[in-house]
Order: C-alpha cells, then sequence, then structure tokens
C-alpha cells in the first residue's frame, strides 16, 4: 500500500506526464461533440446513405493525405529540435519549407480528385451521379492548404489549449448545421455541406493561430530568413519528407480505407456498417488519440537532449493510462455493447436508440476491430519514437510489408467470406506492425543511452 501511494504521488510531481495529459485533455472536447454526430447522422440517413458519406469523406481525406508529406511531423521534429537548440533562424527556415511545401501539394491534390471524381462515384459510390458530393467536398484540400504545417508549428510551441479550442468551435457549428440538416430533411448533400463548413473552418483556424505565434516566438520578419543559410541538410529532410508521405501512403492503403475497400468489394450497405463499427472504435481511442500529438515533440525533445530516464518514464506512464483506459472501455463493449448501442431504450415512455437495429451487423465488426485498434491504442506512441530517433524508413518497411501482406489477402478471401474478413485482416495488421515498431524502438532507445554511457 505505500509503495502504491508512493507511485501516485510521483506520477502527481511528474510534470512532463501532466504537461502531456493537460494538452491532450484540451484536444478531447471537440472530438467528442463529433462522435456524437456520427451518431445523429447515421440514423437520420440510414445504413446505405451512411455508407455513401463515408465513402466521399474518406476517398476525399485519402487524396488530401496521398499528396501530403505529414509536414506536421516535419515541423515537430526538425522545427522543434531548433528550439531546443534555440537556432530560431533555423525553425523560421523549416517552416517556409514546410509551407510552401504543403501549399503546391494541397493545389494538386485538389485537381486530381476533381479528374478522379466520377471514377470514385461509380466504384466506391456504386452511384454515378453522387460525383458532385465528391467534388463539393473537395474543396476542404482547399481549405486546408497549410493546415499540417500550422498544427506542427502550434504543437511545438506548446498552444494545444488554442487548438483544442478550434476543434471545440467547429464541432459546434458543425453540429448545429447538422441539426438543421436533420429537422430540414437536407440528406447526404445538407450533411457534406454542414461537414465542409466545419473542415474548413478546423483548415482555416490553425494557420491563423500559427501566424500570430510565429511572430511572439520567432520574431516579426522570421519569414525573410534565408533558407539557403538556415536549413538543416538538405539530403536528410527530403529523405524524412519522402519516407513520411510513403509512410502515410501505406497507411491510407493498409488501414484508413476500410470503408472504401468494403464498399469496393460489396456495397455502400457494408461500407455503413464499418463506418458505424469505426465511429464506435473512435470514443475508444478519442481519449488517447491527442496523446499522440502531445507525446510527439517531448520525445523529440528528450532525445534531442538526452535525457533517457525521463523519456523512460514519460513512456512507461503513458502506457499504463492508455491501458487502462482501452481495457476498461473493451469490457464495456463486449458485456454491454450490444444492449446499450444496438437496442431499443425506454426513457420518460419513449423508445429510444442510440444506433437503429438496422446497424446491429456493425457489432460484430466492432468486436473484431476491438483487437487491433486495442493494441494500437496502448502503444499509440510506437511510429512517433522511431521518428523521434530518425528512424522513418524501419516504420517504412514496417508497415510496407504489412499493407502488402493485407491487401493480397484481401483480393483472395475477403469476396469469398465476406465483410468480416476484412476486419480480421486489419486487426491482424494493426497488432503486427505495431508490435515490431514497439520492439524495435525500445531496442533503440537502449541502445542508444548504453552509447552514450560508454562514451563517458
Amino acid at each position: 500500500m505505500k509503495s502504491f501511494l508512493g507511485n501516485i504521488h510521483a506520477w502527481s510531481k511528474d510534470f512532463l506526464l501532466k504537461k502531456v495529459v493537460r494538452n491532450s485533455a484540451y484536444l478531447f472536447g471537440g472530438q467528442a461533440v463529433s462522435a456524437i454526430l456520427s451518431i445523429l447522422t447515421a440514423d437520420m440517413l440510414g445504413v446505405a446513405g451512411f455508407g455513401a458519406l463515408g465513402v466521399v469523406v474518406s476517398f476525399i481525406s485519402n487524396v488530401n493525405r496521398l499528396m501530403s508529406f505529414r509536414m506536421g511531423d516535419f515541423v515537430v521534429k526538425y522545427m522543434g529540435a531548433a528550439i531546443a537548440r534555440d537556432e530560431k533562424n533555423s525553425a523560421a527556415a523549416i517552416i517556409k519549407v514546410a509551407a510552401l511545401t504543403e501549399i503546391l501539394t494541397s493545389i494538386l491534390a485538389f485537381v486530381i480528385l476533381l479528374l478522379l471524381a466520377p471514377w470514385a462515384a461509380d466504384k466506391f459510390a456504386k452511384d454515378p451521379s453522387t460525383a458532385i458530393l465528391f467534388q463539393i467536398y473537395g474543396l476542404t484540400i482547399l481549405g486546408n492548404i497549410a493546415s499540417e504545417t500550422a498544427t506542427g508549428v502550434l504543437q511545438v510551441t506548446g498552444h494545444f489549449r488554442s487548438q483544442a479550442l478550434i476543434n471545440l468551435v467547429q464541432s459546434l457549428i458543425t453540429a448545429g448545421l447538422i441539426v438543421l440538416v436533420y429537422i430540414t430533411k437536407g440528406g447526404v448533400l445538407g450533411v457534406v455541406l454542414a461537414y465542409l463548413a466545419g473542415k474548413i473552418l478546423l483548415g482555416v483556424g490553425p494557420m491563423v493561430l500559427a501566424a500570430y505565434w510565429l511572430r511572439k516566438v520567432l520574431g516579426k520578419g522570421w519569414w525573410r530568413v534565408r533558407l539557403r543559410d538556415a536549413l538543416p541538410p538538405r539530403k536528410e529532410m527530403v529523405k524524412f519528407a519522402l519516407s513520411s508521405n510513403f509512410s502515410g501512403t501505406i497507411n491510407i492503403l493498409a488501414r484508413d480505407s476500410e470503408i472504401l475497400w468494403v464498399s469496393y468489394f460489396f456495397s455502400t450497405v457494408e461500407a455503413g456498417y464499418f463506418k458505424v463499427a469505426l465511429a464506435v472504435i473512435n470514443l475508444m481511442v478519442m481519449p488517447i488519440t491527442p496523446f499522440i500529438s502531445t507525446t510527439y515533440p517531448e520525445l523529440t525533445r528528450s532525445i534531442a537532449k538526452g535525457t533517457w530516464e525521463r523519456l523512460r518514464t514519460l513512456l512507461t506512464r503513458v502506457t499504463v493510462i492508455s491501458s487502462v483506459w482501452t481495457g476498461a472501455v473493451a469490457a464495456g463493449l463486449l458485456l454491454l455493447g450490444k444492449q446499450l448501442l444496438f437496442s431499443p431504450w425506454e426513457l420518460f415512455g419513449r423508445t429510444i436508440y442510440i444506433y437503429k437495429a438496422e446497424y446491429l451487423p456493425a457489432y460484430g465488426v466492432l468486436l473484431v476491430l476491438l483487437i487491433g485498434f486495442g493494441a494500437a491504442n496502448i502503444f499509440f506512441w510506437n511510429r512517433s519514437l522511431l521518428l523521434s530517433f530518425n528512424l522513418p524508413e524501419y516504420v517504412l518497411k514496417v508497415a510496407f510489408g504489412g499493407m502488402l501482406l493485407k491487401i493480397g489477402l484481401a483480393f483472395l478471401i475477403v469476396p469469398r467470406f465476406g465483410y468480416m474478413a476484412e476486419a480480421v485482416l486489419l486487426s491482424a495488421y494493426f497488432v503486427g506492425t505495431v508490435g515490431i515498431i514497439v520492439r524495435r524502438g525500445l531496442r533503440e532507445m537502449r541502445r542508444q543511452k548504453q552509447a552514450i554511457l560508454e562514451t563517458g
């Protein structure tokens, strides 16, 4: 008992842990509202309509990410290290390169989206008339033209509260618009327009805030810095950006396009089941997801300064937090999920649903996905740790191998065994790749710590 109380006291005095938890809590509110919106939208549109919405949103998001070089990670790694060394000119040059790259690739992504919209409507939504929905929601790409860079800046400078405020405001505005669509029976088009408004606000807000805080951190004329004199080695930066882009592309194909894959193999009805299952899973990962963006800068700083004990303690404690939360939610979903989510409730003499009975097949998908998402949620820091060690290539190799295996098996077994096979493959992908990356990250931490000890 004394030891337990001592551990609690030590955790309460851990400044770094409290900082990460506090910053993660700031980002939680807006995500909670978004989860509730998903429930309302599902019941409003029905299974096929909700699946079609998922196809539109997923396709546009993936086209944008396909052309993205993950400038948020780039900024956190290189700007964060430069700030830690008090090299303001280098930090400014990194931001300029990141922003210009993201602007150019966003414009290219929007053009590609316009060209692919008719094909996507036919192959994934199974309805050529939905091409206009792809084109309309595609405007979110331009609305987020430099949002990754801006988000990276806010993470490095520690302004998570500002990000949280933007997330909350856009979620509330989107919620109001969705309610209006629900009342007026606006259908899928109305929902797409509501999502579009929220997504543009979510992109513009961080850019405005980042511009404001950069003047405070780097000075009014930070953008005048000469790139040639202040940038880190070009070859290293290009390698990191290309690896991150390729890694993002692999993630799109392997784990972030389940709704598209299921719709491609079957229909928007099955896509609707997956979208509901993923929405419920999001409730489990939601409190932990902000830890990814808040922990990454701290990992980068700890490794740059060589504070290994601080790094080990942070990883241990955030893993305990994520394990307790994930285990509790998983147990709740296993024991009570079907009754709570897909069965009617009697409240004040009225019968209400969270998800209507037509969505019940989503529960089986949910149980299978719990395994893979649970592993990824507990070890949420796996990729961030290797990026902080400047090992994006290893992450890339593991993810690439897992992607090839998953997609190959998908074409072999999913059409034969049904959409549940896709859920099994996704969970297996998470368990396998996360396990391999975690093992390498911990081994690298021990190796570098030992190397420093041996050199004195």
